[in-house]
Formats: structure tokens, C-alpha cells, sequence
């Protein structure tokens, strides 16, 4: 592999992340937090050559409707809601497109519930959709997805929180030293302003990377609209981290 690659592991090694752009891991409002929020310093390790070159996932690891959430656990018809295609550009910390990464997504249906055992709301599953897909990243570092515009729910943080409607989103780059579990949020969703999880992150201007705008130049006329997901494995800029890792 030439260092020319996009895929090519960057020499030198990474940049290091920015910490106080990210969510802390103890956010008093955010109440499970408290308990799983680590008591002692952090300790810094340097990476080691696996972290620095795998893994590495090619189109071959994928099934056709992977990227289809509308088709790929339909069993009757479409699943109920408003259809969207979620689509972007992964880069690096140095804005070069990252080419082979794996994306996946999971999500609640457009009534908000989750296709889950512990699943506690009342709303009910779709039996055509299953709330998941993957895939990978082509030579521009883009993906698309299609799939359901998910709802809101509420969840037990505080005696009337709901989360805001997103879709989670796991990331492999070039190396597990790219690794990103993160979340979209919808362009103009009133519940945003008021997420203890969101209210977590300081600056807002790293709550704004979170958001998708619509973009109605990648919609499908008579068919979905279509919100742009960019985001950015590493650096200073690195999109967001998820705090909860299996998050809420």
C-alpha cells in the first residue's frame, strides 16, 4: 500500500483529541453518568502497531440491502414513517476522505421504539423494520444510507426527558486508533435544546457537528428527503464521541 493511499495508515501517527470538545464522561444532569464515570486520572498509552494499521473491511463483508433500512428486514410492505436518506463524507484529522471505512447505524422505528429485548417504551415495533444497517465508504469517503426518519421517546434520565429523534452511528477508519461511536441529530428538532446528554458538550459549536441539516439537493422528489452527515475520525475537530458506548 503506497502512502499515497487513502487507506494508508498516516505516518507519524494521529493527532490527539481534543477532550474539551468532547462530552465528559461525568455530566451531573446526565444521571447515569454518576455511576459509570471513571473515579481516577486517565492514563495516556501509546498506540501500538495494531491500533496504528487495522482492521481494514472491504464491500465483500457487506449483503446488498445492508444500507437499505427500509428493505432489509421488510417482511410484508415498508416499514411505517417518513422515508430519509442519511448520506455524507468521512475525513481524516487533516480533511483527507478516508476511504473503506466501516459505518454502521442502529435507530429507533418512526414511533421510537427500538427492536430490542430490554426495550421498555410503549410504542409499537414495526414488523418491517428492523432498525440497523452498514456500510463502507467509497474512494471519496461517502456513504449513504436509506431508511426511516425515527421518533422521539422518553427514557427514565428524569421525571419528563425525551430524547431528541437520532440515529447512532460506529465508525472503523483506517485503524481502531479512528474508532467513533457517535450520534445525528435532525435539523430543527425542538427536543435539542433541552438533551442532558447534548447540554453535556460545552462549546456549541461541537452540538452544531451533531446536527444534520436537510439537504434537499439529495432528495428523491415524491419519495425522501435527505439530511448530510459529515464527520471527522481524530484531531481537534474529531466529531463528537458518544459517552455510552451502547447509548441511550
Amino acid at each position: 500500500m503506497s502512502a499515497d493511499d487513502p487507506r494508508a495508515p498516516i505516518a507519524g501517527g494521529y493527532i490527539a483529541r481534543d477532550r474539551a470538545w468532547h462530552p465528559p464522561a461525568y455530566a451531573p444532569a446526565y444521571k447515569s453518568s454518576q455511576l459509570r464515570a471513571p473515579q481516577r486520572p486517565l492514563i495516556a498509552h501509546d498506540a501500538t502497531l495494531s491500533e496504528m494499521t487495522g482492521p481494514v473491511f472491504g464491500q465483500d463483508a457487506l449483503g446488498p440491502l445492508d444500507h437499505d433500512l427500509i428493505r432489509n428486514a421488510a417482511r410484508d410492505g415498508d416499514p411505517i414513517g417518513p422515508r430519509i436518506l442519511v448520506h455524507g463524507r468521512v475525513a481524516d484529522e487533516i480533511g483527507r476522505p478516508v476511504a473503506g471505512a466501516l459505518i454502521e447505524i442502529w435507530q429507533a422505528n418512526a414511533g421510537g421504539r427500538y427492536r430490542h429485548v430490554t426495550e421498555k417504551y410503549i410504542a409499537p415495533l414495526d414488523p418491517n423494520f428492523g432498525g440497523c444497517g452498514r456500510t463502507v465508504t467509497d474512494a471519496d469517503g461517502r456513504y449513504c444510507f436509506r431508511t426511516i426518519q425515527p421518533g422521539a421517546y422518553p427514557w427514565p434520565n428524569g421525571p419528563n426527558d425525551w430524547r431528541p429523534a437520532h440515529i447512532h452511528f460506529s465508525l472503523f477508519g483506517r485503524a481502531f486508533a479512528q474508532r467513533l461511536v457517535t450520534q445525528m441529530y435532525f435539523e430543527g428538532d425542538p427536543l435539542i435544546p433541552h438533551c442532558p446528554i447534548l447540554n453535556a458538550i460545552a462549546d456549541p459549536a461541537a452540538v452544531e457537528r451533531l446536527v444534520a441539516p436537510l439537504d434537499r439537493n439529495a432528495a428523491m422528489p415524491m419519495d425522501a428527503l435527505a439530511y448530510r452527515f459529515d464527520m471527522v475520525l481524530r484531531g481537534r475537530r474529531q466529531t463528537p464521541f458518544e459517552n455510552r458506548l451502547d447509548g441511550a
